[in-house]
């Protein structure tokens, strides 16, 4: 802490000048972009349907409520593939992402080139939303619940992969000594000494991913990416908010089970 004189009394400060002119500096800076921003959204935005919006919600409410409980039975399929495209979305990322991470973390990679190249693939998958993938593979190998796997598939890479390498860069230095001191291979270190500290770690990310996966797979549908999304699309589109209504309330019960199922085995294998 810096200490000014006065007369024969030193005056504890907690910052000198320079350090308080930069605080108040981004503190100024700060309130100017804020400002900024906020004339552009004004600027662009219809203040009379914001002050429409709670009657409009209300009677979007009305129109959906009470839902339509016979349709429930033509959404067990539909909500069977949504569970297949998230399931099988993130073992394919995980089937990617776990030997990426290796070749992506400082500590285990065979060559920095193969690291950079490693880091860019899980880049672009973390850059480009799953909606967005979906778009594109609905565009390349046609609509249907394919499209979907894939769109998760290469979403979670991303998320799954930068997770993993972390972890695997955190590791602790002493039992890699340890084994590379007995003679081991680089193949029979990986296994001894880094595989057992990562793999709890590995395990509560992908069923993480997995948990946010159910959540996606609804989303995608809505582009034509299968799952229970297109019953979504179709059912706004011909106006039968009933049917709307009764497919919110099974996706919300999808989630809040997805959640409890991954609680559990977080729970179970941490």
């Amino acid at each position: 802490m810096p200490v000014r004189q006065i007369d024969d009394r030193k005056l504890w400060q907690r910052y000198d000048t320079a350090t308080r002119l930069r605080l108040w500096g981004g503190w100024i800076g700060t309130t100017l972009v804020v400002f900024v921003c906020w004339q552009v959204i004004s600027g662009a935005t219809r203040w009379e349907f914001v002050a429409d919006a709670p009657q409009q919600l209300s009677q979007f409410i009305g129109r959906m409520f009470p839902p339509r409980w016979g349709y429930l039975n033509e959404l067990w399929l539909p909500l069977w593939d949504t569970l297949n495209i998230a399931t099988l979305g993130t073992l394919l990322g995980l089937g990617i992402a776990f030997p990426l991470s290796f070749l992506a973390a400082q500590n285990t990679t065979p060559h920095p080139l193969v690291r950079y190249v490693a880091l860019l693939i899980i880049v672009v998958s973390r850059s480009v939303n799953s909606l967005i993938w979906a778009l594109l593979l609905v565009a390349i190998i046609g609509p249907g619940v394919l499209a979907g796997i894939f769109a998760i598939g290469l979403r979670s890479i991303g998320f799954m992969g930068k997770l993993f390498y972390e972890s695997i860069e955190e590791t602790s230095r002493e039992p890699v000594e340890a084994i590379t001191a007995t003679g081991a291979s680089p193949l029979q270190v990986l296994s001894y000494s880094i595989l057992p500290q990562v793999l709890p770690s590995f395990a509560g990310v992908s069923i993480f991913r997995w948990d946010i996966n159910i959540r996606e797979a609804t989303v995608v549908g809505l582009v034509g990416a299968g799952g229970i999304g297109l019953n979504l699309n179709a059912s706004v589109n011909a106006l039968q908010w009933s049917q709307v209504g009764m497919i919110f309330i099974v996706i919300f019960v999808v989630v809040l089970f997805s959640e409890w199922v991954s609680a559990r085995v977080r729970q179970a294998i941490i």
